[in-house]
C-alpha cells in the first residue's frame, strides 16, 4: 500500500472530494484488516479549487465532501484521523467562511472540536448543522460495526462541546442496522443521550446498501454476525430494505424523538442574503429517493426484522 498527494483539476463546475474510511488505515490509525487499500489519494488542493469556483459567477451547484480518498470502503467522512494531518477540512471551512456560505457536515469523527472556531465564525454569516453519525451506544455493537471509529460516548461528548459553544449540532441515528441496532432499547438510549447532550435535533435512517457498499458491508456482516447473513440477503434484494419495514422502525424513532422534545433533522441549511453564493455539504452519503412522510403507528418492541422478512 502506498500514500500519494493529488491535485484537483481548476475547473470542474462541481467538486466531489471524498475521503473514505480505509484512507486512515493506510496512513496507520490502526484499524482492521476488513478496511483495506491500494492507494490514497490526498486532494491537497482542494481548498484552493474550491476558492475558484467559488468565484465563478456560473456555478450554480458544488457538493465537497471531503479531500482524501481511496477505492476501498462506500462511505466517506471530512475528519478521518487522515484529516489531522493534511487538515483539508479545516481549510476547506475557512474559504467557506471567506465567501460566507452555509455548511452542513456529517461524521463520526470527533477532529470536529479542532474546527470550533471556524464553525462559530461561520455560523455568524451562515447557516451551519453538524450531524454525529451515533446509530447505538452499545459499547459491542460499535466494536464489530464501527472499527476505528470513536466510540459513541466520545462523540456525544463532542456534539455537546458544539453546542456549548453555539453552533447547531445534533444526532444522526444512522445507520439503523436490522436485527442490530433496530431494535426499541437501543433506539431508546441514542435518543436519551442525545437529549443528555443536548442535541439541536435527531434524525434517523435505515441501513441502505448501494452498489459498491454491498460487496463492502455484507463480507463484514458475515464476519462479525454470521447468523443474520442469509437475512439480509433477502432483505436488500435491492437498496433499500421493504417500506412497510422501514416506516415501523422509523416509527420508534419518532416516538423517542417526541418524548425527549428533540426536533428532526435539518435538511439543507438555507442560505442566508449575505454574499453567499453556493451551499454545500461536507457529509457521509446519504439515500437520495425520497418517501412520503406516514404518521407514526404502533409496533412491537421487538422483532422490526422478522417483520421485515415477512413482508
Amino acid at each position: 500500500m502506498d500514500a500519494e498527494g493529488g491535485v484537483l483539476p481548476g475547473g470542474a463546475p462541481r467538486l466531489h472530494l471524498l475521503l473514505r474510511q480505509a484512507d486512515a488505515r493506510v496512513l496507520g490509525d490502526g484499524r482492521g484488516p476488513r478496511f483495506r487499500a491500494q492507494r490514497v489519494f490526498a486532494k491537497v488542493n482542494a481548498h484552493e479549487v474550491l476558492r475558484q469556483e467559488l468565484k465563478r459567477k456560473m456555478v450554480r451547484v458544488a457538493c465537497v465532501r471531503a479531500s482524501i480518498s481511496s477505492s476501498a470502503s462506500p462511505a466517506s467522512d471530512p475528519y478521518e484521523p487522515a484529516d489531522a494531518e493534511y487538515q483539508l477540512t479545516r481549510n476547506v471551512l475557512q474559504v467557506l467562511v471567506d465567501f460566507a456560505n452555509p455548511c452542513s457536515i456529517t461524521t463520526k469523527g470527533v477532529l470536529v472540536r479542532r474546527d470550533v472556531d471556524l464553525l462559530r465564525e461561520l455560523s455568524e454569516v451562515a447557516e451551519v448543522s453538524v450531524n454525529f453519525s451515533i446509530g447505538t451506544v452499545d459499547d459491542e455493537i460499535w466494536k464489530q460495526m464501527e472499527p476505528g471509529a470513536p466510540r459513541p460516548q466520545s462523540r456525544l461528548e463532542a456534539m455537546q462541546h458544539l453546542v456549548e459553544n453555539g453552533i447547531n449540532a445534533g444526532v444522526m441515528m444512522a445507520p439503523l442496522l436490522p436485527g442490530i441496532s433496530d431494535h426499541e432499547e437501543n433506539i431508546a438510549a441514542v435518543a436519551e443521550a442525545a437529549h443528555n447532550h443536548g442535541a439541536q435535533f435527531l434524525g434517523s435512517n435505515v441501513l441502505f446498501l448501494k452498489p459498491g457498499s454491498k460487496e463492502w458491508f455484507m463480507p463484514m456482516l458475515k464476519e462479525t454476525y454470521p447468523h443474520l447473513e442469509q437475512a439480509y440477503a433477502k432483505l436488500y434484494r435491492k437498496t433499500y430494505a421493504p417500506e412497510e419495514y422501514t416506516r415501523s422502525v422509523l416509527s420508534i424513532v419518532d416516538r423517542e424523538r417526541r418524548r425527549w422534545g428533540l426536533h428532526k433533522r435539518e435538511r439543507d441549511p438555507a442560505p442566508r442574503p449575505v454574499r453567499g453564493q453556493l451551499q454545500f455539504s461536507l457529509t457521509e452519503e446519504t439515500p437520495r429517493r425520497r418517501r412520503k412522510s406516514t404518521p407514526a403507528t404502533p409496533v412491537p418492541q421487538t422483532g422490526q426484522l422478522e417483520l421485515a422478512l415477512t413482508a
